[in-house]
Protein backbone atom coordinates (compact mmCIF):
# COMPACT_ATOMS: atom_id res chain seq x y z
CA UNK A 1 0.00 0.00 0.00
CA UNK A 2 1.30 3.60 -0.52
CA UNK A 3 1.54 6.23 1.43
CA UNK A 4 -1.92 7.42 2.57
CA UNK A 5 -4.40 8.98 4.28
CA UNK A 6 -7.91 7.02 3.21
CA UNK A 7 -8.29 3.56 1.93
CA UNK A 8 -11.80 2.34 0.21
CA UNK A 9 -13.23 -0.55 1.19
CA UNK A 10 -12.58 -2.71 -2.35
CA UNK A 11 -8.74 -1.91 -1.56
CA UNK A 12 -9.13 -3.23 1.83
CA UNK A 13 -10.59 -6.52 1.23
CA UNK A 14 -8.21 -7.59 -1.44
CA UNK A 15 -6.04 -7.76 1.28
CA UNK A 16 -8.07 -9.61 3.87
CA UNK A 17 -6.24 -12.78 5.29
CA UNK A 18 -2.86 -11.29 4.16
CA UNK A 19 -0.40 -11.17 7.39
CA UNK A 20 1.31 -8.04 6.36
CA UNK A 21 -1.79 -6.32 7.16
CA UNK A 22 -2.32 -4.99 10.08
CA UNK A 23 -6.78 -3.95 10.37
CA UNK A 24 -7.31 -2.26 14.22
CA UNK A 25 -10.70 -1.35 15.27
CA UNK A 26 -10.94 1.63 16.86
CA UNK A 27 -14.35 2.70 17.76
CA UNK A 28 -14.91 4.76 20.78
CA UNK A 29 -17.50 6.51 22.34
CA UNK A 30 -16.10 9.36 24.76
CA UNK A 31 -19.41 9.14 26.67
CA UNK A 32 -19.29 5.27 27.25
CA UNK A 33 -15.39 3.92 26.82
CA UNK A 34 -16.46 -0.03 26.55
CA UNK A 35 -19.07 0.70 23.75
CA UNK A 36 -16.01 -0.03 20.82
CA UNK A 37 -14.94 -3.03 22.68
CA UNK A 38 -18.24 -4.21 22.99
CA UNK A 39 -19.22 -3.27 19.48
CA UNK A 40 -15.73 -4.80 18.16
CA UNK A 41 -16.69 -8.11 20.28
CA UNK A 42 -19.84 -8.42 18.15
CA UNK A 43 -18.99 -7.31 14.44
CA UNK A 44 -15.26 -6.08 13.22
CA UNK A 45 -13.49 -6.42 10.04
CA UNK A 46 -12.32 -10.31 9.61
CA UNK A 47 -8.54 -10.63 11.27
CA UNK A 48 -9.11 -7.04 12.73
CA UNK A 49 -7.56 -6.27 16.45
CA UNK A 50 -9.09 -3.73 18.95
CA UNK A 51 -6.93 -0.57 20.34
CA UNK A 52 -8.55 1.04 22.96
CA UNK A 53 -8.46 5.13 23.31
CA UNK A 54 -8.00 5.17 27.09
CA UNK A 55 -5.91 1.65 27.56
CA UNK A 56 -3.91 1.69 24.04
CA UNK A 57 -3.45 5.16 22.67
CA UNK A 58 -3.15 7.59 25.21
CA UNK A 59 -0.86 7.60 28.74
CA UNK A 60 -2.19 8.58 32.23
CA UNK A 61 -4.21 11.70 33.16
CA UNK A 62 -2.42 13.60 35.84
CA UNK A 63 -4.95 16.78 35.81
CA UNK A 64 -2.32 19.01 34.17
CA UNK A 65 -1.65 17.30 31.09
CA UNK A 66 -4.81 16.76 28.94
CA UNK A 67 -7.46 14.29 28.75
CA UNK A 68 -5.82 11.73 25.81
CA UNK A 69 -1.93 12.57 27.09
CA UNK A 70 0.40 11.16 24.14
CA UNK A 71 1.77 7.83 25.49
CA UNK A 72 5.58 7.77 25.90
CA UNK A 73 8.00 6.74 22.15
CA UNK A 74 8.93 3.18 23.97
CA UNK A 75 5.14 2.45 25.41
CA UNK A 76 3.54 3.28 22.31
CA UNK A 77 6.40 1.10 20.73
CA UNK A 78 5.31 -1.74 22.54
CA UNK A 79 1.56 -1.46 22.04
CA UNK A 80 2.18 -1.22 18.02
CA UNK A 81 4.66 -4.58 18.46
CA UNK A 82 1.45 -6.30 20.45
CA UNK A 83 -0.76 -5.15 17.43
CA UNK A 84 1.70 -7.36 15.11
CA UNK A 85 3.06 -3.41 13.78
CA UNK A 86 6.56 -3.48 12.61
CA UNK A 87 8.04 -1.44 9.65
CA UNK A 88 6.54 -4.20 6.70
CA UNK A 89 3.39 -3.95 8.02
CA UNK A 90 0.59 -2.43 6.00
CA UNK A 91 -2.13 -0.48 8.74
CA UNK A 92 -5.70 0.13 8.31
CA UNK A 93 -7.39 1.71 11.10
CA UNK A 94 -10.99 2.29 10.98
CA UNK A 95 -13.96 3.56 13.45
CA UNK A 96 -17.31 4.63 13.08
CA UNK A 97 -17.27 6.19 9.69
CA UNK A 98 -14.97 8.22 9.00
CA UNK A 99 -14.68 9.71 12.43
CA UNK A 100 -11.49 11.06 14.50
CA UNK A 101 -10.63 7.88 16.52
CA UNK A 102 -8.76 6.02 14.35
CA UNK A 103 -7.27 9.15 12.78
CA UNK A 104 -5.51 9.33 16.22
CA UNK A 105 -3.44 5.95 15.55
CA UNK A 106 -2.98 6.79 11.97
CA UNK A 107 -1.01 10.29 13.39
CA UNK A 108 0.61 8.40 16.38
CA UNK A 109 2.02 5.72 14.04
CA UNK A 110 3.16 8.51 11.25
CA UNK A 111 4.67 10.64 14.16
CA UNK A 112 6.94 7.46 15.18
CA UNK A 113 7.80 6.97 11.70
CA UNK A 114 5.69 4.53 9.87
CA UNK A 115 3.94 6.31 6.93
CA UNK A 116 2.37 2.88 5.59
CA UNK A 117 -1.41 3.59 7.08
CA UNK A 118 -4.57 4.85 6.06
CA UNK A 119 -7.62 4.84 7.67
CA UNK A 120 -10.80 3.54 5.92
CA UNK A 121 -13.19 5.57 4.34
CA UNK A 122 -16.68 5.93 5.81
CA UNK A 123 -15.36 3.08 8.20
CA UNK A 124 -17.46 0.06 9.17
CA UNK A 125 -20.92 1.75 8.09
CA UNK A 126 -19.63 1.78 5.04
CA UNK A 127 -18.15 -1.89 5.22
CA UNK A 128 -21.07 -3.21 6.15
CA UNK A 129 -23.36 -1.61 4.01
CA UNK A 130 -21.62 -2.63 1.21
CA UNK A 131 -22.28 -6.27 2.31
CA UNK A 132 -18.68 -7.16 3.09
CA UNK A 133 -17.82 -9.82 5.93
CA UNK A 134 -17.93 -9.07 8.82
CA UNK A 135 -16.39 -11.67 12.18
CA UNK A 136 -17.08 -12.08 16.01
CA UNK A 137 -15.09 -12.54 19.15
CA UNK A 138 -11.63 -11.01 19.98
CA UNK A 139 -8.86 -11.63 17.85
CA UNK A 140 -5.54 -11.01 17.90
CA UNK A 141 -2.25 -11.23 15.78
CA UNK A 142 1.36 -12.35 16.43
CA UNK A 143 3.63 -9.93 17.75
CA UNK A 144 6.40 -8.07 16.05
CA UNK A 145 8.95 -5.56 16.84
CA UNK A 146 8.14 -2.02 16.16
CA UNK A 147 10.87 0.31 16.36
CA UNK A 148 10.25 3.69 16.37
CA UNK A 149 11.62 6.57 14.63
CA UNK A 150 10.04 9.90 16.20
CA UNK A 151 9.67 13.04 14.40
CA UNK A 152 9.30 15.13 16.48
CA UNK A 153 8.62 18.28 14.37
CA UNK A 154 5.13 16.87 14.47
CA UNK A 155 4.28 17.65 17.54
CA UNK A 156 4.23 20.75 19.76
CA UNK A 157 3.56 21.88 23.56
CA UNK A 158 1.85 24.20 25.67
CA UNK A 159 4.93 26.44 26.21
CA UNK A 160 5.45 26.74 22.34
CA UNK A 161 2.04 27.37 21.83
CA UNK A 162 1.76 29.98 24.35
CA UNK A 163 4.97 31.72 22.32
CA UNK A 164 3.23 31.68 19.20
CA UNK A 165 0.04 34.05 20.24
CA UNK A 166 -0.06 36.78 18.20
CA UNK A 167 2.50 35.73 15.56
CA UNK A 168 0.76 35.89 12.23
CA UNK A 169 3.10 33.85 10.68
CA UNK A 170 1.64 30.71 12.81
CA UNK A 171 -1.89 29.73 12.69
CA UNK A 172 -3.96 27.74 16.11
CA UNK A 173 -6.79 25.76 14.73
CA UNK A 174 -9.31 24.53 16.70
CA UNK A 175 -11.33 21.25 15.72
CA UNK A 176 -14.22 21.57 18.08
CA UNK A 177 -17.68 22.52 17.40
CA UNK A 178 -18.23 26.15 17.09
CA UNK A 179 -20.00 26.33 20.06
CA UNK A 180 -17.11 24.79 22.28
CA UNK A 181 -14.84 27.17 20.60
CA UNK A 182 -17.09 30.14 21.05
CA UNK A 183 -17.16 29.31 25.18
CA UNK A 184 -21.11 28.89 24.91
CA UNK A 185 -20.66 25.30 26.16
CA UNK A 186 -18.46 23.57 27.89
CA UNK A 187 -19.18 19.28 28.12
CA UNK A 188 -16.15 17.81 28.88
CA UNK A 189 -13.37 20.44 30.27
CA UNK A 190 -12.65 22.65 33.31
CA UNK A 191 -13.21 26.30 31.65
CA UNK A 192 -14.95 27.05 28.21
CA UNK A 193 -13.00 29.37 25.29
CA UNK A 194 -10.46 28.63 23.26
CA UNK A 195 -6.52 29.62 22.57
CA UNK A 196 -6.36 33.29 21.93
CA UNK A 197 -6.13 34.01 18.01
CA UNK A 198 -7.03 30.47 17.07
CA UNK A 199 -9.02 29.77 14.14
CA UNK A 200 -12.39 27.07 14.20
CA UNK A 201 -12.34 24.81 11.63
CA UNK A 202 -14.76 21.86 13.44
CA UNK A 203 -13.26 18.37 12.51
CA UNK A 204 -16.81 17.05 11.18
CA UNK A 205 -16.68 19.83 8.48
CA UNK A 206 -14.04 17.38 6.70
CA UNK A 207 -16.34 14.66 6.15
CA UNK A 208 -19.45 14.56 3.88
CA UNK A 209 -23.09 13.19 5.04
CA UNK A 210 -22.71 9.56 4.35
CA UNK A 211 -19.26 9.78 6.55
CA UNK A 212 -16.79 9.59 3.74
CA UNK A 213 -13.38 12.50 3.60
CA UNK A 214 -14.56 15.13 1.51
CA UNK A 215 -12.60 15.13 -2.61
CA UNK A 216 -9.76 16.28 -1.90
CA UNK A 217 -10.09 19.69 -4.16
CA UNK A 218 -13.00 20.06 -2.03
CA UNK A 219 -11.09 20.04 1.11
CA UNK A 220 -8.03 22.35 -0.81
CA UNK A 221 -10.78 25.36 -1.06
CA UNK A 222 -12.11 24.76 2.58
CA UNK A 223 -8.57 25.53 4.12
CA UNK A 224 -7.13 27.32 2.09
CA UNK A 225 -9.01 30.31 3.98
CA UNK A 226 -7.88 28.93 7.11
CA UNK A 227 -4.57 29.05 6.58
CA UNK A 228 -4.86 32.86 4.84
CA UNK A 229 -1.35 32.35 3.26
CA UNK A 230 0.21 30.36 6.23
CA UNK A 231 2.49 27.47 5.41
CA UNK A 232 1.31 23.72 6.20
CA UNK A 233 4.26 23.80 8.73
CA UNK A 234 3.36 26.43 10.64
CA UNK A 235 -0.17 25.26 11.52
CA UNK A 236 -0.90 23.96 14.49
CA UNK A 237 -3.85 21.92 15.26
CA UNK A 238 -5.79 21.28 18.67
CA UNK A 239 -8.98 20.39 20.30
CA UNK A 240 -10.27 19.52 23.39
CA UNK A 241 -7.81 16.64 24.11
CA UNK A 242 -5.68 15.69 20.78
CA UNK A 243 -7.74 13.44 19.13
CA UNK A 244 -9.92 14.70 17.23
CA UNK A 245 -7.49 17.51 16.14
CA UNK A 246 -6.13 14.66 14.28
CA UNK A 247 -8.83 14.35 12.09
CA UNK A 248 -8.30 17.86 10.71
CA UNK A 249 -4.39 16.86 10.54
CA UNK A 250 -5.75 13.85 7.94
CA UNK A 251 -7.79 16.36 6.01
CA UNK A 252 -4.89 18.28 5.52
CA UNK A 253 -2.77 15.98 4.28
CA UNK A 254 -5.16 14.44 2.01
CA UNK A 255 -5.85 17.96 0.56
CA UNK A 256 -1.95 18.08 -0.19
CA UNK A 257 -1.23 20.41 2.62
CA UNK A 258 1.49 18.17 4.57
CA UNK A 259 3.39 19.14 7.94
CA UNK A 260 1.23 20.30 10.28
CA UNK A 261 1.69 19.98 14.10
CA UNK A 262 -0.54 18.78 16.86
CA UNK A 263 -0.74 20.16 20.00
CA UNK A 264 -1.23 16.83 21.53
CA UNK A 265 -2.20 18.54 24.87
CA UNK A 266 -4.68 20.68 23.50
CA UNK A 267 -7.73 22.34 25.34
CA UNK A 268 -7.90 20.00 28.27
CA UNK A 269 -4.40 21.03 29.52
CA UNK A 270 -4.31 24.50 28.30
CA UNK A 271 -7.03 25.38 30.43
CA UNK A 272 -5.96 23.42 33.16
CA UNK A 273 -3.19 26.15 34.05
CA UNK A 274 -5.42 29.36 35.24
CA UNK A 275 -2.21 31.41 33.93
CA UNK A 276 -3.14 30.94 30.79
CA UNK A 277 -4.65 33.30 28.60
CA UNK A 278 -8.77 31.87 27.29
CA UNK A 279 -10.40 34.06 24.55
CA UNK A 280 -14.42 33.53 24.28
CA UNK A 281 -16.66 34.24 21.29
CA UNK A 282 -16.18 34.52 17.69
CA UNK A 283 -12.06 34.54 16.58
CA UNK A 284 -9.90 36.10 14.28
CA UNK A 285 -12.13 36.33 10.47
CA UNK A 286 -9.85 34.37 8.43
CA UNK A 287 -12.76 32.28 7.28
CA UNK A 288 -15.44 32.37 4.73
CA UNK A 289 -18.47 30.12 4.41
Amino acid sequence: MPKSTIITPDALAAHLGDPTWAIVDCRFMLEDTGWGEGAYAVGHVPGAVYAHLDRDLSAAKTGKNGRHPLPATEVAAQTFSRLGIDEATDVVAYGVQTDMFPTRLWWMLRWLGHDRVAVLDGGFERWTAEGRPVRSGPETRAPRRFTPRERSEMVIGADAVASLLGNDHWRLVDARAPERYRGEIEPLDAQAGHIPGAVDFPYRETVSGSGSLLPREELRRAFEPVMAGVSAERIVCYCGSGVSACQDLLALEHAGFPGAKLYAGSWSEWCSDPSRPIEVGEGPAVRTK
